[in-house]
């Protein structure tokens, strides 16, 4: 690896592997080894060895895609978003590989308190299913709670600031969902950290007063649109489009 590299910004390394340097790109997959295992340790609740675990297989394969996925116009660090991808990562691993006796097949002879196992089964998987989810979800508030705080915003914010009416909340949504899609306003907030109301204020249907009440919810969603959320996008799937 060249002189001075470890005093190159990550996210220039990374935009560098994406122009295809393979030698940065085998650095950094051996030099984030103990970050890749304490991110899959966190989900795993357990020392995870990376000669020894499956999962730390996973995490580094997750991380390698964060690489090749990781765009800064989101907003977020390299770090922050490809932790997000390798817990996700380990979740599916786990939720779906999990080690369980097989269901016996309709055509084989059992007798009666075996024809309960594949019932037992089923629930089992289903519990185990709901808790996965369950992690996933915190993990995700977890991470908009460490975004928020770049916004100076907190969940108590939210919760005071959340119009209080349906139709006010689809129109602050909607308003979010404008500044999202407009290049210029988007890349100014994740600069800024703060609304363009001037800008903003002749792109929608709503009054300065109003943006200015809303702000710190209309920056909120814009936040849950700039990262990959898959359960807190799906609070706002059909409101405001």
């Amino acid at each position: 690896m060249r002189n001075g590299v470890k005093d190159r910004p990550l996210e220039e390394m990374v935009e560098a592997i994406q122009q295809g340097d393979t030698s940065m790109q085998n650095y950094l997959l051996r030099t984030y080894q103990p970050f890749i295992a304490k991110s899959v340790s966190e989900v795993c609740k357990r020392y995870i060895d990376p000669k020894r675990d499956d999962e730390f297989s996973i995490g580094l394969s997750a991380f390698n895609e964060a690489i090749f996925s990781y765009s800064p116009d989101k907003g977020s660090s390299f770090l922050s978003f490809s932790k997000l991808v390798v817990k996700r990562k380990v979740i599916d691993y786990i939720r779906y590989n999990q080690k369980r006796p097989t269901p016996l097949s309709l055509d084989e002879s059992y007798d009666a308190e075996q024809m309960e196992n594949p019932m037992e089964l089923v629930a089992v998987k289903e519990k185990y299913n709901l808790e996965m989810d369950a992690l996933h979800r915190r993990e995700e508030i977890m991470d908009f709670k460490e975004k928020l705080k770049e916004y100076k915003l907190t969940l108590i914010d939210l919760t005071d600031a959340s119009p209080k009416h349906k139709d006010a909340r689809e129109s602050a949504v909607k308003t979010a969902r404008i500044l999202f899609e407009d290049e210029e306003l988007r890349e100014f907030v994740h600069i800024k950290k703060k609304l363009p109301i001037k800008e903003l204020v002749n792109k929608v249907d709503v009054s300065k007063k109003t943006l200015e009440r809303n702000r710190k919810f209309i920056l909120a969603i814009f936040v849950v649109l700039s990262e990959d959320y898959i359960y807190l996008k799906d609070y706002l799937k059909g409101v405001g489009q």
